[in-house]
This record gives structure tokens, sequence and C-alpha cells, in this order.
């Protein structure tokens, strides 16, 4: 496998994309992998050419080599999982305290599928944009969680997997911060109009954060970090 590359998990959110311009200045090498898993906000996967190409212009000389994307058809999770994202249903907190946005064992699904495909493409280094400190307490977030994947996978694949997660610890405000470090305004203006975040999959209004459709929790989150990054209360120093 080779050391300097890297496969990300790329859904076309601000996240992903904060992640496709760090691992793009990280690694010389990068594919990505979107999965399609019967998501209402499926207009992320319409987004993610727009932003695969936005990305390494914003770096310039700096990026890396964007390599192949990949998708991967993954809608049996919407067949078992009962959650706000895969169903018309109100987006709130759960009986269990988890909100209704949660789609059990996702993340626990793609690091699988990603790892698989790394196994093939010969990509040692996995990348994706989870994080525990401005999420919504999806427990397949959690940094335990991510490192408890990384011993499973080596082990069950024979593998020597590094699973990296560059926003673990930066909230939204911090990684607005990042991308602007990565690639200056170009690139913050690029993640701003071209991402995708709104779990209703609405675009069709414009907000000074982006687009979405501004209440549910996934743009709230967005909007705040928007507003600290812009008032200069953001630290980019993990």
């Amino acid at each position: 496998m080779r050391d300097d590359g890297a496969l990300l998990l790329f859904s076309g959110g601000q996240d992903s994309a904060t992640c496709l311009a760090w691992a793009l200045a990280n690694f010389r090498y990068v594919e990505t992998v979107g999965f399609a898993y019967g998501q209402r906000h499926e207009v992320e996967m319409r987004c993610r050419e727009d932003v695969r190409m936005a990305v390494p212009a914003g770096l310039g000389s700096r990026a890396g080599t964007l390599g192949a994307d990949h998708v991967v058809e993954t809608s049996g999770l919407a067949q078992v999982a009962d959650s706000a994202l895969t169903e018309e249903r109100a987006i709130e907190m759960a009986d269990d305290g988890l909100p209704t946005t949660f789609v059990p064992g996702r993340n626990l699904v793609f690091l699988t599928y990603a790892a698989a495909l790394g196994y093939r493409r010969g990509l040692r280094h996995v990348v994706g944009g989870m994080c525990e400190t401005d999420y919504s307490g999806y427990p397949d977030c959690r940094d335990d969680t991510v490192k408890a994947m990384q011993v499973a996978l080596n082990l069950g694949m024979a593998a020597r997997f590094v699973l990296h997660t560059p926003l673990m610890w930066r909230d939204k405000a911090a990684t607005w911060a990042l991308a602007e470090r990565l690639g200056g305004s170009d690139l913050v203006e690029a993640i701003r109009l071209r991402t995708h975040t709104c779990y209703r999959g609405e675009r069709s209004t414009e907000h000074a954060w982006g687009y979405g459709c501004g209440t549910c929790p996934a743009c709230e989150l967005r909007a705040e970090g928007w507003r600290r990054y812009r008032a200069g209360e953001a630290r980019d120093d993990v």
C-alpha cells in the first residue's frame, strides 16, 4: 500500500470539503468515496463533483493530485434504519436521547466499505469528517469509535490502515478557520457556496453561511460556526 496516498469519505458537505483540502495538503494523492444510502438530502450527492473540482482550485499549487471518485450504493441502510435522514419524519430528540437524524451504524458501514476500497486501491490512509466537538450526539462520530474501528479493520483485513479525523477536536468555527488556513478566502467562499449540509436538502435560499433551510440542526451548527468564525472567535490550533 502506498503511504503517500489517502482515500477520503466525501459527502459534498462543509466538513468533508474541508477534509478534502486537508488531505490534498497532506498527501500526494487523494481519492474520494461517497455513499448513496437513501438519504433525504440526496442533493449532497449532486454537489459532490462541483465541490471536488473547487477545492483543489482553492488550494492551487499546494494541492496534491486528486484521483478517482467512487460512489458506493448502500441503500440497505435506509431499509433497516429508523431515521429522519432516510424517511419523512420529524427532526427532534428521540426517547433514547439521540436525535432522530441518527442513522444507526452509518459511519461503521462507511468506514468498512472505505477500508475495503482502500485495500483494493492500495491506499493505506482513510480520512473522515467525524467530529465529537460540534456534533449532534451521534455515537459513531466519537474518537473512541473511530479508534476501535481502526483496530477492527486492521485485524479483519490483516492490514495497517490509519484512520484520520482532522475535525475530531474542532468545532464548526474552527473548521471554517482551517479552510481559511489551507486555502485562504477563495477556499472558504467555495465551501460556503458549493457545499451542502442541510438535512432537509434545501438549496433555494442563500444565507451568509451558505444554502439551507436555516432551521434544522445541521444548518444551525453551520450558521453558528460561521458567526463565530466571522467574529474572530475561531481557534485553529488543534
